[in-house]
């Protein structure tokens, strides 16, 4: 399997001539990298004007490894070949390098980019990508993959510093300029127009660290990846930077598990339009009155502080008057408030802030809290806020708690993730006004006046809701559909042998169908069909036969089983296989008028003609869909041809490929180090 890196773009802030002058003297051997122990020029060539210079190396390593491996592998030094392109006029050097020593057992391939920062001709870019594909290595390969870690994170950094140890030299020589080649037949081209890519593609080394905090290169690399990866299958709204990097750092940076959840968090908030919640939800005035939570300045570290006095909630009161679902919509607001305060005090206070803490007060805690519908209310909150916010709760304060407190707790902990609880801190009667209490976490000056501060704190008191404002339960019903399905998206389940399939009927013939829709859980294949008379009416599926049971989605079946492909109903369209986590948008211009049907079907791998045996892609799809079970969310639309322009609405599809976080070879880690 192929292992790939990218590292973030990285500034050096000195013109692109006196980066090279010091590049150079990296060679034939450096002594601040012990290990790059020769290089020998094989091959070089200039263009005649002096512009283009070309040079290919043979670089040596003794490589910090076991020696044991090495009398196995039977080495005591690693070839490289590197061959170097710098293009004065353009201001670019690419460097390209591979292995030479067990190239039969191992791939490495490493480019690297110097080029003038587009916006600023005066500083310097550098960039590098990498990839590794062991074969087979003796047996090593967990030892080599553990050697790889531990070096490339060690190194990685190494190579700008040795730049500018160089720098540092050429100044103390007195040269802190480097002139411009130049010809009288050329002119120099602007640097925008020399740059190589788009640069909203990148990420910048200082921007990272202003804005996402310390990250080790391995973190970089999964942040980088998983970018490019939604730029690239993705057609949706680009989630920020920081948002990706909540959901790496909740699955400890594993990219494969972290890509899952964020492709579910991002097709969830689609379906219900979070995107637009702040603008779009307006809170009804039970809430303003009763419900007793509010955003309250800031902790010691700039996190926003959220307080909720729940001993003084009325949970009963507020279920029965507005719904579970009009409670989390309410939750969710403040979430997303949460998060563009983050983004406030980000630029305010100059340094990363990703998340907030949260100020809870229990005094008033009684059993009547523990009402069954409250909790489980309760439970479903904190269910969707783990899985769309993770790593935004910093810290959480919990004041005041009484003796009920163990039993609600008892009840709650088991759906609060792990690395979640380790940031509960926990004061029981007047125990956090002495050391290590609230002034360590708190400005004294802004504790609320009824935790004993002096300032004034606007979070509303609560108090019992009337019952006069009770809803039934049929009313809270109709008014849980309607907010959640205030969203022009349908799901759908699709299962072995039994896909979904929508009918459109068309009167003008020169129609235009469009659709939009994520595949949300395995791979499908989307289809559209034409046929002359309507199918009977809709069946769906006995999901009983298939032992799975599908909340917020249906399946139905239009075409009969009686019906013949070319006689009762044709194929309009080439077939179009979708893989998890893509996201399609199409459109098709209709020649007859009659009756279309977009059909997503379950995808199975075609068998091995060689042989009956199952394939081992075969065993893994069964084993990654569950059941034989997919699901899709769509939204489709017909339109008359003269409110349609004409133009391809399907951009570039990306492929759903994944790579682990497991990295280099050991030698490959220490190439970096001669760039």
């Amino acid at each position: 399997m192929v292992q790939k890196y990218q590292s973030p773009v990285r500034v050096y802030k000195h013109p692109f001539e006196l980066v090279m002058a010091a590049y150079e003297r990296r060679f034939p051997t450096c002594h601040l990298i012990p290990m790059f122990v020769a290089s020998d020029i094989v091959d070089e060539e200039a263009s005649e004007d002096g512009s283009t210079h070309k040079i290919e190396r043979r670089c040596a390593l003794d490589v910090d490894a076991p020696r044991l491996l090495k009398r196995i592998a039977g080495v005591d030094y690693v070839y490289f070949i590197q061959r170097n392109t710098l293009n004065r006029k353009e201001r670019t050097l690419h460097i390209e390098s591979h292995n030479e020593t067990f190239s039969n057992r191992v791939i490495i391939h490493e480019t690297c980019c110097y080029s003038v920062h587009p916006e600023n001709e005066d500083w310097t870019c550098f960039e590098q990508t990498a990839s590794l594909d062991i074969k087979s290595f003796f047996g090593f390969e967990s030892t080599v993959e553990k050697i790889a870690m531990k070096q490339y994170a060690s190194s990685i950094k190494k190579g700008k510093e040795i730049i500018e140890f160089y720098l540092k030299e050429l100044e103390d020589e007195g040269i802190t300029h480097v002139p411009r080649w130049t010809t009288s037949s050329l002119p120099l081209p602007p640097p925008s127009a020399t740059q190589d890519g788009n640069k909203d593609d990148k990420l910048d080394a200082d921007y990272i660290k202003r804005y996402l905090g310390d990250l080790t290169p391995l973190q970089e690399s999964c942040l980088i990846r998983l970018r490019q990866w939604l730029q690239e299958t993705h057609k949706g709204k680009i989630p920020k930077d920081e948002h990706i990097l909540r959901f790496l750092r909740a699955r400890d940076f594993n990219m494969d598990k972290a890509r899952e959840i964020l492709c579910q968090s991002l097709t969830w908030r689609k379906q219900h339009q979070v995107d637009y919640l702040l603008e779009t939800w307006t809170s009804p005035q039970v809430l303003h009155d009763y419900y007793t939570g509010g955003w309250h300045h800031h902790d010691r570290d700039g996190r926003p502080l959220y307080i909720l006095r729940l001993g003084q909630m009325d949970t009963k009161g507020l279920v029965r008057a507005l719904g579970e679902e009009s409670l989390l919509r309410h939750v969710l607001s403040i979430n997303e408030e949460g998060l563009r305060r983050c983004e406030e005090n980000t630029k305010v206070f100059g340094r990363p802030i990703s998340c907030w803490t949260c100020l809870v007060d229990l005094e008033g805690l009684n059993m009547r809290h523990l009402w069954r519908p409250g909790v489980k209310a309760l439970l479903r909150i904190i269910e969707v806020v783990e899985a769309n916010y993770p790593e935004t709760l910093g810290r959480l304060l919990i004041l005041r708690a009484p003796r009920v407190f163990p039993v609600l707790w008892t009840l709650v902990s088991p759906f609060i993730d792990e690395n979640t609880r380790k940031k509960f801190l926990i004061y029981a009667g007047n125990d956090y006004q002495g050391p290590g209490g609230l002034v360590d976490y708190i400005d004294k000056e802004i504790i609320p006046d009824f935790l004993g501060g002096e300032c004034m704190c606007e979070v509303p008191e609560g108090g019992l809701v009337p019952k006069s404002m009770y809803r039934t339960p049929e009313e809270l019903e109709n008014e849980d559909v309607r907010l959640w399905t205030e969203t022009i998206y349908q799901s759908a389940s699709i299962f072995k042998g039994a896909p979904h399939e929508l009918l459109i009927e068309i009167i003008d013939a020169s129609s235009v169908i469009t659709w939009d829709f994520d595949v949300c859980k395995g791979d499908v294949v989307f289809n559209i069909y034409h046929s002359k008379r309507a199918p009977q009416p809709p069946r769906k599926d006995p999901l009983g036969a298939h032992g799975i049971t599908s909340p917020g989605g249906n399946n139905v079946q239009l075409i009969d089983k009686s019906w013949t492909l070319g006689q009762d109903y044709s194929m309009v369209e080439s077939p179009l296989t979708c893989k998890e986590g893509e996201s399609v948008q199409g459109s098709h211009i209709t020649r007859w008028p009659g009756f279309y049907i977009l059909q997503w079907k379950f995808h199975s791998m075609p068998a091995c003609s060689a042989t009956n045996l199952p394939r081992v892609d075969d065993v893994l799809a069964t084993l990654q869909v569950s059941s034989h079970k997919c699901k899709v969310m769509y939204y489709t639309e017909v339109l008359g041809s003269e409110d349609f322009r004409l133009e391809s609405r399907t951009g570039p599809r990306g492929t759903s490929w994944h790579l682990p976080m497991f990295f280099f070879f050991f030698f490959c880690t220490a190439i970096h180090l001669y760039y």
